[in-house]
């Protein structure tokens, strides 16, 4: 039996992939400019028409941009809005921001959980629930059982992309306890209390598979997330003046 035939790299692929390792070896920044396209030819032992496919190929990747009757240089990176929130500083004003983006999708999300969550899906939520709440009444930060909750309810949509975006988005939303550490503020139990209470309308809403109490309680709960940093942003004023 005859083996497998390999696939050959095209001559413009492989002065494509030379190109890519000299950009990063060299460190070359967003701006600098290659060298010009007689020396590529000559640096790399390819034609013309070899060269310009390369170029092409890096073009298309977004890793450089040519000027015309001026040269080729290594493009700015593009941003998609995932690394824009990761990038963004956090701030009580930008953890505001960030739980109106989460309101919106999450209201879509909690509406597909309650069509699709499976029985192991719904007992999921149900454990992150008991998990949330036996910290609240040891006294105990429950931040992290906060986002394992929500997180519960996006699994349950069965659609990966509500997972990744609450995983890049959730924990910037919930940081309640250093942010009040870091203004010198002491934790407040009540908070938990109130946040528990909200959890239990939305756990109750998906149990009965209705979506409408589903939806208003998740946009309570994240609306009362907003109103209640607003009134911590207002806290950590009052302990400047």
């Amino acid at each position: 039996m005859s083996s497998p035939k390999k696939t050959k790299t095209s001559l413009p692929q492989q002065t494509a992939k030379k190109l890519r390792e000299r950009i990063h070896s060299q460190g070359l920044k967003a701006g600098d400019k290659l060298p010009t396209e007689p020396n590529l030819m000559t640096e790399l032992s390819v034609s013309r028409t070899v060269l310009r496919e390369a170029i092409a190929t890096l073009k298309a990747e977004g890793l450089v941009e040519a000027k015309q009757g001026i040269g080729v240089f290594i493009a700015e990176p593009k941003q998609d809005l995932l690394s824009v929130l990761r990038k963004s500083p956090q701030t009580l004003t930008d953890t505001i921001d960030s739980l109106e983006l989460r309101t919106a999708v999450e209201i879509e999300a909690i509406a597909l959980a309650v069509a699709r969550c499976s029985p192991a899906q719904e007992a999921d939520i149900y454990r992150c629930f008991d998990a949330y709440e036996k910290k609240v009444q040891n006294g105990e930060s429950a931040e992290q059982e906060d986002f394992e909750f929500h997180l519960a309810i996006a699994k349950a949509t069965n659609n990966q992309h509500f997972v990744d975006f609450l995983k890049v988005l959730g924990r910037r939303t919930i940081p309640r306890a250093r942010l009040r550490e870091d203004a010198g503020l002491p934790r407040d139990p009540e908070v938990d209390k109130s946040l528990n209470n909200e959890h239990k309308a939305i756990l109750d809403a998906i149990e009965a598979r209705d979506t409408k109490a589903a939806q208003q309680a998740i946009r309570n709960h994240l609306n009362n997330g907003s109103e209640r940093y607003r009134k911590l942003m207002r806290e950590i004023e009052r302990t400047k003046s």
